[in-house]
């Protein structure tokens, strides 16, 4: 596996998948100054959660490599970028940097660019997610969702539905395109069973 010298936006929350897209704002100023560095070298910022909230705290084991793609340069040196995901990627080490941002050593992950679920499988996700979408109150075109191949639905509904860290990097490790399915699945059932309770995010402990 290619490994490779990163530098890292440990974001919690907020996870990326191969393929998509996420738009970020970028206010602090040592992010300015890895989005400065990205651009003038080969555009790479990885995403990674950390696994508690402080400076310097520790990371999970897995994010994912992103391309900045569109850039737009704002007063007080702020960036809007889009991020367009690349690889996931294996936590080795930190660095020791001079650099105001955090960096590691990454190894890139394989992932199968053509992963496909079964019928089963994905009528399956369409019958919880047509579910999970009336709980919640959402509004979905269904025709879009049906024309997505299933590695931009599966990835896509991970990337943005509405769970707890821990739930997100879970999605983000499974395995392969069945299992990420089958676990996003449970999600949405657990959560669509609290919901209406007074703390709605999903938790996995």
């Amino acid at each position: 596996m290619e490994r490779s010298r990163l530098s890292i936006f440990p974001l919690s929350g907020v996870i990326l998948f191969p393929g998509l897209q996420l738009p970020l704002h970028i206010f602090e100023p040592r992010y300015s100054a890895m989005v400065r560095d990205a651009l003038a070298r080969d555009r790479r910022i990885a995403m990674i959660q950390p696994q508690a909230p402080g400076e310097g705290a520790p990371l999970f084991a897995i994010g994912c490599v992103g391309r900045i793609g569109e850039v737009e340069a704002l007063e007080d040196e702020r960036y809007n970028i889009i991020l367009e995901g690349e690889h996931r990627f294996r936590l080795l080490r930190e660095l020791d940097v001079a650099t105001p941002f955090r960096q590691v050593e990454g190894e890139f992950l394989a992932d199968e660019e053509f992963e496909s679920l079964s019928a089963v499988e994905r009528a399956a996700f369409e019958h919880e997610a047509r579910a999970f979408a009336d709980a919640q109150g959402y509004s979905v075109d269904w025709d879009s969702v049906a024309r997505l191949d299933d590695v931009s639905l599966i990835n896509g509904v991970s990337q943005i539905a509405p769970f707890d860290a821990a739930a997100k990097q879970a999605l983000l490790e499974a395995d392969d395109l069945s299992a990420r399915c089958e676990l996003l699945m449970q999600l949405m059932r657990f959560f669509s069973r609290r919901h209406g309770d007074e703390d709605d995010s999903v938790t996995l402990q």
